[in-house]
């Protein structure tokens, strides 16, 4: 039973792309009991300088950890107590632009090891735990390839729009010459 429980439960991971708006925070929730581990990842993808508050507190209200202005960041805990622990990620400090915000929830049910571990059920914990690095990884990658796409594509058409300019001075310019060159040759009358 214990081996049924340790395939099916360990690993509970959920991925989450949410919009914090302007001046405002998001905050989500989750219930652990005693020695339960939680770990959230969060990257910003869009919206200003690409950074974000971050804290995850206990069902007290203390702070188990603290991110400010930061892009990027992992918080692990190990439940104390039983509880409802909540994190957020706060925009407050930003009036006008919105944060794009990817975010991965990883929590490790606490099973007792009354017995001792086989080595295929140490293997296999520690294929979960390769598998679950290599999924944070790659969203990880995902988030950065969209942000230097969209880097990308803002200056493509900065480029586009100034050429286009570049192109309207320079036959304006061409205009302007031929005009004032064909005023030399014009004969002037006297009335």
């Amino acid at each position: 039973m214990w081996l049924a429980l340790l395939l099916v439960a360990p690993l509970l991971v959920s991925g989450h792309l949410i919009e914090v708006p302007a001046s405002k925070k998001e905050c989500f929730f989750e219930d652990l009991h005693v020695n339960d581990k939680m770990t959230v990842t969060y990257q910003v993808g869009g919206g200003g300088h690409l950074d974000i508050d971050f804290w995850l507190a206990d069902p007290d209200n203390i702070a188990l950890g603290k991110h400010i202005k930061e892009s990027q960041g992992t918080v692990q805990i190990t439940a104390k107590k039983d509880g409802r622990y909540e994190y957020c990620f706060s925009n407050q400090m930003s009036t006008v632009v919105d944060k794009m915000v990817s975010f991965n929830v990883h929590g490790v049910i606490y099973v007792d090891d009354e017995d001792i571990v086989s080595p295929i059920e140490r293997e296999i914990r520690a294929l979960s735990h390769g598998l679950t690095a290599v999924k944070d990884e790659q969203e990880y990658i995902v988030v950065r390839e969209r942000t230097h796409r969209n880097t990308a594509e803002s200056t493509n058409a900065r480029v586009k729009w100034w050429s286009i300019l570049q192109a309207i001075v320079l036959f304006s310019v061409v205009a302007w010459q031929v005009w004032y060159l064909k005023s030399f040759f014009e004969v002037k009358r006297a009335f």
